[in-house]
């Protein structure tokens, strides 16, 4: 177990990780408690050892425990003969925690690494709130909600159990972005040219070989276009095999990078984007108002990222394209689609920002402190 110790009360223990894609909404719902009053100190974030929550919270300042805790491979793996053993120390582990912290409430992001910390919670009576923003809600969401004292959902058809619908948990800094305002700033700090059509690529921190290809080819084919700009995240494990860039001295811009951390700046820059269908991402997506492409990856459990990309597409709010068939023609005809036609592109975005509106009301924080009175488990 390592981690930073808090310096004074507990209000409240967030839990879990694994990938960025749990990390950064749990780091979102911490900034959101203390901007709405609590201090940096009294919000203790637990997690995995193995996870990216590791460097992600290196720069944030809250206190923090790293239990070492693994996943259950759903292949055959010896990794899972380390499962059991791990699991029930990092579950003694997280209880002794608990004691020490006295927290008032312990919100569960999802992931393997939020169990020990949530069950010791069930355990020692602490009341918990599971915040689950997919359509179809992981494992340890799911047994974790019986005992929930509430289930915070962005779906109003979630069949988990004392669910409130409250929207997903976001970053201040994209609930508060205005993508026209800030969007010459944006391109300049990006490097990208006003007067370009920008189509911006990022699929996550690790990004997605079968979506790279295509938009590589689709690049190359659109090469001789002086009026388009492609940023394109590949991620740092595509990066050395990724398509060269192109400088757009005569032609296409093209750029290429691993990774990108600036994702207000990319919101706002892009009039285009293409993403896979994470319900983190896609939350943010609906949250600013951006007009997507979405290419769910077809591997995910239970192919939840189907789901969570129709919740959007159903409503006009953004574009579902499946992997099979997101080819460079079918990516091609769909950008010459918007360029030829603004007006399709402004009613997409503005689908988008009509359903981002409960990710930006603050009835996730308002149901975390209801849970955390003292008072509640008399009434």
């Amino acid at each position: 177990m390592t981690g930073r110790v808090a310096a004074g009360g507990t209000f409240a223990v967030v839990t879990g990780g694994g990938t960025s894609g749990h990390v950064l909404p749990a780091l979102a719902i911490a900034d959101a408690l203390v901007a709405a009053g609590h201090t940096r100190d009294s919000i203790y974030y637990v997690g995995g050892q193995h996870g990216a929550e590791v460097a992600l919270l290196e720069s944030t300042e809250y206190p923090s425990t790293f239990l070492d805790v693994v996943g259950l491979q759903r292949s055959l793996s010896r990794r899972n003969l380390a499962f059991v053993p791990k699991l029930l120390r990092s579950v003694r582990a997280a209880k002794r925690l608990l004691r020490e912290l006295q927290p008032a409430v312990v919100v569960n992001v999802g992931g393997y690494a939020s169990f020990p910390a949530t069950y010791a919670a069930r355990r020692a009576k602490v009341p918990y709130v599971v915040v689950s923003w997919d359509h179809r809600p992981g494992l340890v969401s799911r047994i974790m909600a019986r005992h929930a004292a509430a289930c915070a959902v962005s779906d109003a058809s979630s069949t988990l159990a004392h669910a409130q619908v409250t929207g997903a948990p976001v970053r201040a800094e994209i609930i508060g972005l205005d993508r026209a305002a800030s969007r010459a700033s944006a391109r300049e700090q990006l490097g990208l040219a006003d007067d370009r059509f920008v189509v911006a690529v990022v699929c996550g921190s690790l990004g997605a070989g079968a979506v790279n290809a295509v938009v590589s080819d689709a690049a190359a084919r659109l090469a001789a276009r002086s009026d388009l700009a492609v940023y394109h995240v590949v991620g740092e494990r595509f990066l050395s095999q990724a398509a060269p860039g192109r400088d757009g001295k005569s032609g296409i811009l093209y750029r290429v990078i691993g990774y990108e951390n600036r994702m207000a700046q990319l919101y706002a820059a892009a009039d285009l984007l293409i993403t896979r269908a994470g319900a983190g991402t896609l939350a943010e997506v609906a949250t600013v108002g951006a007009p997507a492409i979405v290419v769910p990856w077809p591997d995910a459990a239970e192919n939840h990222q189907l789901a969570n990309a129709k919740l959007l597409s159903d409503q006009g709010a953004a574009v579902l394209i499946e992997q099979n068939a997101f080819t460079a023609d079918r990516l091609i005809t769909e950008i010459e689609r918007f360029i030829a036609t603004p007006a399709a592109l402004t009613e997409l975005g503005a689908k988008a920002r009509a359903a981002g509106a409960l990710h930006r009301s603050g009835k996730l924080v308002a149901l975390i402190e209801e849970v955390a009175r003292p008072d509640r488990a008399s009434r």
